[in-house]
């Protein structure tokens, strides 16, 4: 479910990139009421960047899911529900818009019809707390949690192989073996995931980082570096859904029955009466 989630999301910030960025280009002159919350909720890229920090949250919470179930298997079947997961979904999504929702409000303002977003912070401090937060929340605590949690992850799945080649049966080996096969893709598949976040989003996490602590001054080349870095960073988006498709097996097996029953139902469709 948390894997279907990470898609959701991804497929939620490509929808709003291209919309997003198709208004920009339209270069429409901002007026009344309407014009301000079309800056505040599209124009800033609040719809946007609310999509990326849930995908970003949402892989510490696979991350931990995964580190349950198999580091400790017999805690997490009796104490995790099905609705903590679901609340840990609901919880993904919702805390993007809590907080990029009130940051964007509280930050832009239309100036001669034009939108510019985080052009007014109130107090130097807001400025300086956000950018950390932002930098800390999406990118450190994003690689930190799940580099521990993978780590401890492949010495159990490791240690696990030494103790059933040792001791059990054939059979039950294969049996094991075969799992700890499909635990492996699992774990190989996000610690992929993770290693291409942290690539393709550091430039652009530097960058917010280095202008809340006003270091940078915004210049045309900052901003042709920020797009390059924000272009990294829709690049991983973008690819994600690949990556699974690929590496990842439940999801091939899925997509491949798709396929084969599209394959089988289409010839005989059209004698179907009604």
């Amino acid at each position: 479910m948390l894997i279907v989630n990470q898609n959701v999301l991804d497929l939620y910030s490509c929808l709003f990139l291209i919309i997003t960025y198709g208004l920009m280009l339209a270069n429409i002159r901002l007026s009344g009421s309407s014009g301000y919350f079309l800056c505040t909720l599209i124009l800033s890229g609040n719809f946007l960047v609310c999509g990326f920090f849930g995908s970003s949250i949402n892989l510490t919470v696979i991350a931990i899911d995964r580190y349950l179930k198999i580091c400790h298997n017999a805690w997490s079947k009796k104490n995790v529900r099905k609705w903590m997961i679901y609340v840990a979904m609901v919880f993904v999504w919702i805390s993007g818009f809590v907080y990029h929702m009130s940051l964007v409000f509280d930050t832009t303002v239309v100036i001669n019809g034009v939108c510019s977003p985080y052009a007014i912070f109130k107090r130097p401090e807001m400025k300086l707390v956000s950018g950390f937060y932002y930098f800390i929340s999406t990118y450190v605590i994003v690689l930190l949690i799940p580099a521990f949690c993978y780590w401890k992850i492949l010495m159990t799945i490791r240690r696990q192989a030494r103790v059933m080649a040792s001791h059990n049966p054939a059979a039950s080996s294969s049996a094991q073996a075969q799992s700890n096969k499909i635990q492996s893709s699992v774990i190989k598949t996000m610690i992929l995931v993770c290693a291409f976040y942290a690539i393709a989003w550091m430039p652009e996490k530097t960058i917010v980082l280095l202008f809340n602590l006003d270091l940078l001054n915004i210049n045309a080349l900052i901003l042709l570096y920020y797009h390059v870095s924000l272009f990294l960073g829709f690049f991983y988006i973008c690819a994600n859904p690949f990556i699974y498709a690929i590496k990842f097996d439940p999801v091939r097996r899925v997509l491949k029955g798709l396929i084969l029953c599209k394959e089988i139902t289409e010839p005989g469709s059209s004698g179907v009466e009604n």
